[in-house]
């Protein structure tokens, strides 16, 4: 909510709030951002103005530490009920975490390894990357993260990665109106790429190769 002038802008969504009026204030510059978790908000608003500006949401302020950003980033996108797949990805029908025919993926929220039902893993995964990133052993500061705690980053991408070929390969309709709606796995897809977070061999949901079509469906046009 925009105040009088010369006074402070509350942004914050009041109870009672209609949900179109959600958000409805002024954006701020990352300098302006006083607070401890100024980049997760800084990425929050960004994401909000466009969601489909995957180059600006990528891009961190000048000078922000390299390991709390992709930290900020990954916390984000699990927070989000991934994908919608509850009502769809039932244990009877994806008995495996599976995408294609040739990928079977074993859930590593067990002692040992072991097969899932595909939703079940998908909850495991979600479960297992929320507790690491609220873990006050690895990561007990939101401002400064050391280079060992970053360096788990990776292993959670694979396994977060895995829900969205799995949603593509298996239940492509949900998968397509999600993405249209916040360009999630597109985001996903760059921001593992950006920061060697994955292998391109294992990218297997074909954004990148989208990427190209459009690029060059664009030159042919203009």
């Amino acid at each position: 909510m925009v105040m009088a002038e010369g006074t402070a802008v509350l942004r914050r969504n009041r109870p009672g709030t209609k949900a179109k009026d959600f958000y409805n204030w002024s954006d701020e510059s990352f300098e302006e951002m006083d607070s401890t978790l100024a980049v997760q908000q800084y990425i929050q608003q960004n994401i909000r103005s466009d969601c489909s500006n995957i180059e600006k949401i990528m891009e961190p302020p000048e000078g922000q530490d390299e390991g709390v950003w992709k930290y900020e980033h990954l916390r984000y996108i699990i927070s989000l009920n991934l994908l919608h797949m509850n009502n769809e990805c039932h244990p009877d029908t994806c008995t495996q975490m599976t995408a294609t025919e040739q990928w079977i993926f074993l859930c590593a929220a067990h002692k040992t390894p072991k097969e899932c039902p595909a939703i079940d893993y998908t909850r495991h995964t979600l479960d297992g990357a929320a507790c690491l990133l609220n873990s006050n052993k690895y990561f007990p500061s939101r401002v400064s993260i050391k280079e060992s705690s970053v360096a788990k980053l990776g292993s959670v991408c694979r396994r977060i990665y895995r829900i969205f070929s799995h949603a593509y390969f298996h239940h492509r309709q949900i998968f397509d109106k999600y993405e249209n709606e916040t360009f999630l796995c597109h985001r996903f897809t760059r921001f593992v790429m950006k920061y060697n977070l994955m292998s391109k061999d294992n990218l297997i949901v074909p954004i990148l190769e989208e990427e190209v079509q459009s690029a060059t469906a664009g030159e042919s046009d203009a």
